[in-house]
Parts: C-alpha cells; structure tokens; sequence
C-alpha cells in the first residue's frame, strides 16, 4: 500500500468528507448532522482544522478537529475499512496533535459511541482516558464515551539526562 498524504482538506473535498461520516460514522442514526455544507464550514473556519488523508489522489481518511483556548475537540475521525489498521488513524492523531500543540492546546477531548469498542480500544492505547458517559448524546438514542488525552510534553529540567543524551 502506498503512504498516505497528509494535507488540509479543500472546499472540495467537502462531499467526500461528509458521504465517508454518513456511511462511516453516522451509520444507524437518524438524519445526516455533517452533510457537505458543514463540513465546508468547518473547512473554512479558522478555529477548525479539517485533515485529509489521500492515496493517488483519493480520499482514504480525515479528521476535524475545532481549536479552542486549551482544548481541542476532536469532532470526527475515519479511515476507509481498507485502508484500516495501517496506522492512518494515528498518523493523523499525531499530525493533529502536533497542531495543537504549536497553538498552545494542552488536551484534546473527543465523544464516541459507548458501544464502539474498537474506537474505544484504539483511543486508550493512543493515550487517552475515559472521563464520561454521556447518556442519549447521539440523537437521544446511544450513550457517548467522553475521552480526553493530556498531549503536553516533559521538557527535561537543566542537567537531567534526556533520550539519547550521553555523557
């Protein structure tokens, strides 16, 4: 498998963004919540990063995730089935992370669907912790789990040996 590009997503990758969290995310839940036009939105909002994964020129993966003071939001994530488990998943946390980090943001928060324990299992080994259950959250219907991950870095205090430092 070819490696995946990383880029910020366009204007016009907005329906293929919103069709992959119809049949990826929001499978099973009434309506459609991010149709094509709120996921331009998020793409053109300065607060919102919307993050594309592609393969020759197709979409494989995204994520949006809204910036705040000292948190983000991970609001969706998804990788094709074919492409999963290859790592695109992380890949795109860390990027994100990374992000984040540059404009100052100590924790990222995100929901998921209490009964989707693969996410559930791929978050916690990513470092995150459940912090809540949210009762009805999608669509009155399912419980969300609320997960939250410190991202700040140690920074070695002077003379303590770091990674790699030899004496």
């Amino acid at each position: 498998m070819a490696h995946p590009e990383f880029r910020l997503a366009t204007p016009a990758d907005a329906h293929e963004i919103a069709v992959m969290s119809r049949y990826l995310i929001e499978v099973g839940l009434r309506g459609w919540t991010w149709h094509p036009e709120r996921v331009a939105k998020a793409i053109r909002a300065r607060d919102t990063t919307v993050l594309a994964a592609k393969v020759k020129q197709v979409l494989i993966g995204f994520a949006i995730m809204e910036f705040g003071d000292v948190k983000g939001h991970l609001s969706l994530l998804a990788v094709k089935p074919s492409h999963q488990r290859c790592g695109i998943g992380r890949e795109m946390i860390e990027w994100l992370e990374e992000a984040a980090l540059a404009a100052g943001i100590s924790t990222i928060q995100l929901e998921l669907r209490a009964n989707n324990f693969g996410a559930r299992c791929f978050y916690k080994i990513l470092g995150f912790r459940e912090t809540a259950f949210i009762p009805g959250y999608y669509r009155n219907v399912e419980t969300a789990v609320r997960m939250s991950r410190d991202i700040r870095r140690a920074i070695p205090k002077a003379g303590q040996f770091a990674p790699g430092r030899t004496i």
